[in-house]
């Protein structure tokens, strides 16, 4: 039985010259979940967006359900009802309250019955706690309730996959918690996920598989007890100790030691 998803030796380069994905591979399998980590630059959002086909690829493959994703085609939306995306930036339309926001999608592109699109999304709305915001704007939210919108607004699709790109990169710290708090819910719930972040307690609890990146290429992989303690490769060493001394410094600082 094929993977979910299989990437296959994807290069992606913006300007003909300059690599940003350079043979990337890799499988993703019904109910599991993925976390790609790495330097900034290294290519992990632009993988996600070439999933979700934000971007188009100049060379390799990605399949979905065993059928390649064919990029030349004007309309790729539904391939994003079955890739489910959630970005840093929120991506809310500011003139629409907080249901309006979720059913959007679900009655205009899949053909939902509004007043069930609705009901669905006050159930989902309910689940991350945020029932009683549904009449509210966008404004009127902090950044981690606008974040627990925008995942419950990608659920709210029935997505195959969800992609988190950085989801908790913009929030104050107070606010990250109740983010991760929602996917690793999700986690729990046998969702397909793959999710770039830069949390690292947050990676090794909830992934299945890890994948460090660096310069646009799958440096190492594997389970993330075994990745985080005792990384094979010399880059991914110097990846987690400038992370450990990055973590302790922004500790130190937070408590003027």
């Amino acid at each position: 039985m094929p993977a979910l998803l299989e990437i296959k030796n994807v290069v992606k380069n913006y300007d003909g010259k300059t690599p940003v994905l350079e043979g990337v591979s890799l499988e993703l399998n019904r109910g599991e979940v993925i976390v790609l980590i790495g330097p900034s630059g290294c290519g992990k959002s632009t993988l996600l967006r070439c999933i979700n086909g934000l971007e188009a690829i100049q060379g390799g493959e990605i399949c979905l359900e065993g059928k390649a994703i064919d990029y030349n085609k004007k309309d790729l939306t539904g391939l994003r009802q079955k890739i489910g995306m959630v970005f840093q930036s929120y991506e809310l339309f500011p003139h629409m309250t907080i249901l309006d926001n979720i059913i959007l999608a679900p009655t205009k592109v899949a053909g939902v019955n509004k007043e069930r699109a609705k009901k669905e999304a006050m159930e989902l709305l309910n689940k991350v706690g945020l029932a009683h915001k549904a009449k509210a704007y966008p404004r009127e939210l902090s950044g981690g309730q606008k974040q627990r919108v925008a995942i419950v607004r990608a659920l709210a699709m029935h997505p195959e996959i969800l992609l988190f790109d950085e989801v908790t990169a913009a929030l104050d710290p107070e606010m990250v918690r109740e983010v991760l708090d929602v996917m690793l819910d999700l986690a729990k719930q046998g969702s397909t996920m793959i999710i770039v972040t830069h949390e690292m307690q947050f990676a090794e609890a909830v992934a299945d598989r890890v994948y460090f990146l660096d310069k646009g290429n799958i440096v190492e992989t594997g389970r993330p007890k075994s990745f985080f303690s005792a990384p094979k490769t010399e880059r991914a060493r110097q990846f987690l100790n400038i992370f450990e001394f990055e973590s302790i410094k922004d500790e130190k600082e937070e408590y003027n030691i």
